[in-house]
C-alpha cells in the first residue's frame, strides 16, 4: 500500500489532512512536533486522533526543544501575550463581532521557520519508510498571517526535496500534499464532516487549556468557521 507521512498537530486542519489522506487510500504515517509549545493539549490530541484512525502505534513524536529556546514567538515564549480577538465567549457566533484582518502584519503567534522544520524532517521520515506523499494542513485563505502558509513556500519546498533526496536525484519523488491550502476554514469544515473527522477530538486554542478560550485568533477562525458551515462545534470553550 502507499504510504503518506501526516504533520499531525492534533487541530483541525491537520486532522482533516488525515481524513483526506485515509480516503485517498494512503497507509498513515503520523507525526507530531514537541516544540515547546504552550498549547501542549494539542500533543494528547494527535495521539487520540492517531487512535481513532489506528494508527497510534504509528504515531512518532518528534522533540524539537530548541524552537522553545529560541522564542520569539507567543506560543513558544511566556513573556509574550497570546493576542485576544472581538470574538464572543462559548461555543457561539454573532455576525459582525468577529472581526479578525489576517492580511496585515504577520502576527506573534508565528514561530520563526517551523514549518520549514516540520518539512525537513518530514522529508527525511519519508524517504526512509518509503512514502510518497507529505500532508499538511496549511491554508493560504482563513490562516493567520503566516509566510510558510504559502503556495509559494510549499512550491519551493517541493524543488528542495527533488534535488535534495536520494529518491529525487534517481528520478522519483516526494511531493508535499496541501488539499486545505485554497480552502475556506468553512469549506474545510465541510470536507472533514463528510469525511466523519473526528473533530471532538481536536483543538485549535492557542492558550492551552482543556477548554478553549474562544478568543484567540485559531479559535476565533474555526468558531467563524464552523458557524459558515452551519455545523456545531464539538470542543468545549470558556
Amino acid at each position: 500500500m502507499k504510504k503518506a507521512v501526516i504533520i499531525l498537530s492534533g487541530g483541525l486542519d491537520s486532522t482533516t489532512c488525515m481524513g483526506i489522506a485515509a480516503e485517498a487510500g494512503y497507509s498513515l504515517y503520523p507525526l507530531t512536533f514537541d516544540y515547546g509549545q504552550r498549547h501542549r493539549i494539542e500533543l494528547l490530541n494527535a495521539q487520540k486522533v492517531a487512535d481513532h484512525y489506528c494508527v497510534g502505534d504509528k504515531l512518532k513524536l518528534i522533540t524539537l526543544p530548541f524552537l522553545r529556546d529560541f522564542g520569539g514567538s507567543a506560543l513558544t515564549d511566556d513573556q509574550i501575550a497570546v493576542p485576544h480577538m472581538d470574538a464572543p465567549q462559548g461555543n457561539g457566533y454573532t455576525e459582525g463581532k468577529m472581526m479578525l484582518d489576517v492580511n496585515e502584519d504577520i502576527p506573534v503567534t508565528y514561530v520563526p521557520g517551523r514549518n520549514l522544520l516540520f518539512l525537513s524532517i518530514a522529508t527525511s521520515y519519508a524517504e526512509a519508510i518509503g512514502a510518497e506523499a507529505i500532508y499538511i494542513g496549511v491554508n493560504a485563505l482563513d490562516y493567520s498571517g503566516y509566510p510558510d502558509c504559502r503556495p509559494d513556500f510549499i512550491d519551493k519546498v517541493n524543488e528542495v526535496i527533488t534535488l535534495a533526496t536520494k529518491v529525487g536525484v534517481q528520478g522519483g519523488s516526494i511531493r508535499i500534499q496541501t488539499p486545505l491550502i485554497h480552502m475556506t476554514k468553512a469549506d474545510i469544515i465541510r470536507e472533514g464532516l463528510r469525511l466523519e473527522v473526528p473533530y471532538a477530538l481536536t483543538t485549535s486554542c492557542y492558550n492551552g487549556g482543556t477548554k478553549a478560550c474562544g478568543e484567540c485568533d485559531s479559535c476565533v477562525l474555526r468558531l467563524r468557521g464552523f458557524a459558515e458551515a452551519d455545523a456545531v462545534d464539538p470542543i468545549i470553550y470558556l
